[in-house]
């Protein structure tokens, strides 16, 4: 006996919306989780971009995520090694690049941070102001000790410039120990130290050194663990139709632009340093992907 015309109908649409909801199950399950590493997240704009970025090119990838940030107070070392070990709630995390960091995770190899982790100014006591506006060269900062957080490249970088160092494991301390004169600078990135001056630089009678820049290659990239090669590849996906669309770079520039030109980077001196930590694989023959002081004017 044939099949009514409605009834088939009505079993195709029945099937069509399990298959629907099949789906909607398996994009809810595609839950991706990132560190958040204090509840003033939502006023941390470096925080802000990376996950905009984070949203946009997991929408362009072509896949179903739900990100869900992972609320415990770990910090940047710790999170690194949960990643790799598996297991945890995290799926994937932003930082500054090193062969050691590539090696326990899967890096996505676009510089989210246009190369400005790596552009440094020097958070100083106001008292030394005229001290550090007389240096010209590395020689006379080698003179001088840094300040910086154990596990950071930074640190390794810098004293692999001959830079001395004086290290803390806990990040607050730093501005205590520089304004009690354990150390007599503390480099940041541009991204970084104009949040940090408006935290920090009134209590700690901190200024930003006039007219000096350190500056090495370095990127920050999103990394997933190894074994996520689907994740990274989707990562990759957005993360290239965003540049393509001219969406990453004016994401950047929006968030960015009129923050660092106060800095008036592209008139301080540059103090060059070699990054023994970089990875062959950096992408530093495209020019598209890093930006230029003279972009912030």
């Amino acid at each position: 006996m044939p099949i009514p015309l409605s009834l088939t109908m009505d079993r195709r649409c029945l099937l069509l919306s399990l298959l629907a909801g099949a789906h909607v199950a398996r994009a809810a399950d595609a839950v991706i989780g990132y560190p958040s590493y204090a509840d003033s997240d939502a006023q941390d704009p470096i925080h802000q971009f990376h996950l905009a970025v984070l949203r946009l090119a997991l929408e362009r990838s072509g896949g179903h995520y739900r990100l869900q940030p992972v609320r415990k107070p770990v910090g940047q070392g710790r999170a690194i090694r949960e990643l790799a070990g598996g297991g945890s709630d995290l799926d994937l995390l932003w930082s500054m690049t090193s062969e050691e960091r590539e090696q326990l995770l899967l890096p996505v190899r676009i510089p989210i941070d246009r190369g400005l982790m790596g552009w440094r100014l020097l958070l100083i006591r106001r008292s030394d102001a005229e001290r550090f506006a007389a240096i010209r060269n590395l020689e006379t900062l080698r003179d001088l000790t840094a300040g910086q957080l154990h596990d950071w490249p930074d640190t390794a970088i810098l004293r692999a410039n001959g830079m001395a160092v004086g290290t803390t494991s806990v990040y607050g301390s730093l501005f205590t120990m520089l304004s009690r004169g354990r150390v007599d600078y503390f480099p940041r990135s541009v991204l970084e130290i104009q949040d940090e001056m408006q935290q920090f630089g009134s209590a700690h009678e901190l200024m930003i050194a006039p007219g000096l820049m350190l500056r090495y290659p370095t990127a920050n990239y999103f990394f997933v663990n190894r074994q996520n090669q689907a994740l990274a590849a989707d990562l990759q996906r957005g993360l290239d139709r965003l540049l393509d669309e001219g969406t990453l770079h004016g994401l950047f520039m929006s968030h960015f632009r009129a923050r660092l030109k106060p800095l008036r980077l592209a008139e301080r001196r540059e103090l060059n340093l070699r990054n023994p930590l970089l990875p062959s694989a950096t992408p530093l023959q495209r020019a598209e992907l890093w930006a230029d002081p003279a972009q912030f004017s």
